[in-house]
């Protein structure tokens, strides 16, 4: 006879209707409660955990094999790592030890460190139908040694949680100083360089990812950073020559609250605006759009994108809830970009003006590389 027994469980998904998955616990261990989503991608996951725009989301990975390269102190994505980024993560697989050169920490005592909790053995393509048939969904996430768990309660805590629609979450993420930053891309075995600046440019952080800034930083742009509460006076005084809208989480329009009337008087100067992701929907909100909530998003590595203004197609890095809807543009403002997945919009321009936007990630971290030409784009309107 076999004395093989199972292995207990230590980890479990509570959903807000009740659904139970039992899994394997990996990370910190105790409690969490967000949306879950599920990203694409086959690399990065350092970076996707540590961007801001997660806040309040756990993260179903499709790819099984996740944290095989490990960690380091280069690849975190937020300026705030006190404030956190994604709740937590779902995987296939089991982590295995890193191997990489660039790896400093092992992918389970990198979460531990940052408090993040995960659970391993799930069936992330059951997950992953379920949130594209039926939308994203609230669940509670637990992880306990020992194996117990109080079900009922993790429930009530999945079904009260207040979800993203109306959360204003862009606040939570800011910074809480005004900063510069010349630091470029990092290169293959020389790290990180400065940027050699030409212009200056004021960045409103909504939760903006570091390599952003420094995609910015590389095609010549000395940046200052403002938190995103800041007026319009405070930014004019910066004299600087054109504005940046960043990435964030939470609901554009919530966010917009507070943040569409400096926008609206930072487009009213004839100084270059440009927005990606949260800052691209801020501005359509800015310009008179609306923005939706989309049922499941767009989350991974490998979302194609068309730009209309020459036909070319990107392949492309996107994370977001939210989208501009089309139909709602005013006559004054043209859709520069396009989802070749499910025709949402993916870019903006206010016509005759310096001022546009895309909805996905052009620093690409993680992702191709296709889009990095909208930073030139940048740079060409502020030197015009």
């Amino acid at each position: 006879m076999s004395n093989w027994s199972a292995p207990k469980h230590t980890a479990v998904l509570v959903l807000e209707d009740g659904t139970t998955i039992y899994g394997f616990g990996v990370g910190a261990t105790g409690e969490s409660v967000g949306e879950v989503c599920f990203n694409t991608s086959m690399t990065g996951y350092q970076e996707i955990l540590t961007d801001p725009s997660y806040s309040e989301q756990i993260v179903t990975f499709t790819f099984p094999h996740i944290g095989n390269v490990g960690t380091n102190d280069e690849d975190i994505e937020t300026s705030n790592p006190s404030k956190g980024a994604a709740r937590g993560l779902i995987i296939r697989e089991a982590i295995t030890n890193p191997s990489n050169y660039r790896s400093q920490s092992h992918f389970d005592a990198w979460l531990t460190q940052h408090n993040l909790i995960g659970i391993s053995g799930v069936d992330t393509r059951a997950i992953t139908i379920q949130i594209r048939e039926n939308g994203m969904f609230n669940a509670a996430i637990a992880h306990s040694p020992n194996g117990e768990f109080d079900i009922a309660a993790l429930q009530e805590k999945a079904k009260s949680f207040r979800g993203l629609e109306g959360a204003d979450l862009a606040v939570e993420v800011t910074t809480d100083n005004v900063y510069d930053w010349q630091q470029a891309l990092w290169q293959w075995d020389t790290g990180f360089a400065d940027g050699q600046p030409r212009k200056h440019v004021v960045a409103i952080d909504y939760g903006i990812k570091q390599n952003i800034l420094r995609s910015l930083a590389e095609v010549g742009l000395k940046l200052t950073i403002v938190p995103a509460s800041t007026d319009f006076q405070s930014i004019e005084a910066l004299n600087a020559d054109g504005y940046f809208l960043s990435n964030g989480p939470g609901d554009p329009a919530a966010t917009g609250s507070h943040a569409l009337e400096t926008i609206k008087q930072l487009v009213a100067t004839g100084k270059p605006v440009f927005g990606i992701c949260l800052g691209h929907q801020l501005l359509g909100l800015a310009l008179g759009a609306r923005t939706v909530k989309m049922p499941q998003g767009h989350h991974g590595a490998n979302h194609p994108v068309k730009d209309l203004t020459t036909g070319k197609v990107e392949i492309t890095s996107m994370n977001h809830g939210f989208a501009i809807d089309t139909q709602s543009l005013p006559s004054d403002v043209s859709q520069t970009h396009v989802s070749l997945f499910d025709g949402s919009n993916c870019g903006i321009q206010l016509n005759g003006k310096p001022v546009f936007s895309v909805q996905y990630h052009p620093e690409a971290s993680p992702g191709p590389q296709d889009s990095h030409y909208i930073f030139e784009r940048f740079v060409a309107a502020l030197e015009n």
